[in-house]
């Protein structure tokens, strides 16, 4: 079912959304060389605190058998698409693709985003990744708009992204949000324009490409989480979340 939120709750969303940003920009300031993601974890929770928030991650349940999720913030390197769990005994090294994705609950709402970006120096084929997935989020925003279907969000991202000659993740797809951290519908990154759900004015979308420089496919790790590219190549992820109103897309999550 999908869930419509009225302009109250848009504006509690929005405030969910603004912690999860400037949580994002406060933690990507701190990233240097030889940290560890189980650092970065540790002030993410720290930061929430004093934000008044709670975790929409830590203790999250994807499906039974598997762990609820350990941590605050997932932190994923390299070849790593999504779900990476940080550790005290993983360290990020000058020249790694860093993916932080991170999510709050506010006052009974969630908000949810990702960035990608490499420390330091990456070569031209990294640059052009990181620099087309964030391009293929700005491109199925764009198409959140009052009566057009959710296909032409999800086909605006693939055409941006084949564009460049990459390839989009199928495993993993964006969603609804709201009350859950995952509602209907779910957005995948590739589609046919003119199909799906049609928007409706509340529907907030959290939108996600995950792209990677080879194949599409990806496999599980043993911890049931980390998800990485099944060809070892590298990989990118950019998430907002944005709401469809009449005024067009607003993304709730931008600074």
């Amino acid at each position: 079912m999908i869930f419509l939120k009225s302009r109250q709750e848009i504006e509690i969303m929005r405030t969910a959304n603004r912690i999860v940003s400037e949580i994002i920009v406060d933690l990507r300031e701190r990233i240097h060389s030889g940290i560890s993601t189980g650092e970065i974890d540790r002030i993410a929770s720290e930061l929430i605190k004093k934000k008044s928030a709670r975790s929409a991650f830590k203790g999250y349940q994807i499906r039974p058998g598997v762990p609820p999720f350990p941590a605050t913030i997932c932190v994923s390197l390299n070849n790593e698409v999504v779900h990476g769990i940080p550790s005290l005994q993983r360290f990020i090294n000058t020249g790694d693709i860093v993916s932080l994705d991170f999510g709050v609950i506010y006052k009974g709402f969630y908000g949810d985003a990702a960035v990608t970006f490499v420390l330091g120096e990456g070569g031209d084929q990294v640059q052009r990744l990181i620099q087309t997935t964030a391009a293929a989020l700005e491109a199925g925003i764009a198409q959140a708009k009052v009566g057009n279907r959710l296909g032409d969000v999800s086909a605006a991202v693939q055409g941006r992204v084949e564009k460049d000659g990459f390839s989009v993740v199928r495993e993993f797809v964006g969603h609804g949000v709201g009350r859950r951290l995952h509602e209907d519908p779910p957005v995948p990154n590739y589609g046919v324009r003119e199909r799906g759900v049609r928007l409706r004015e509340g529907m907030v979308l959290a939108i996600e490409p995950m792209v990677n420089i080879g194949a599409p496919e990806v496999k599980m790790l043993s911890d049931g989480w980390t998800a990485v590219t099944q060809d070892g190549s590298l990989s990118a992820h950019f998430e907002h979340s944005v709401a469809v109103t009449e005024n067009g897309p607003e993304v709730l999550s931008r600074l």
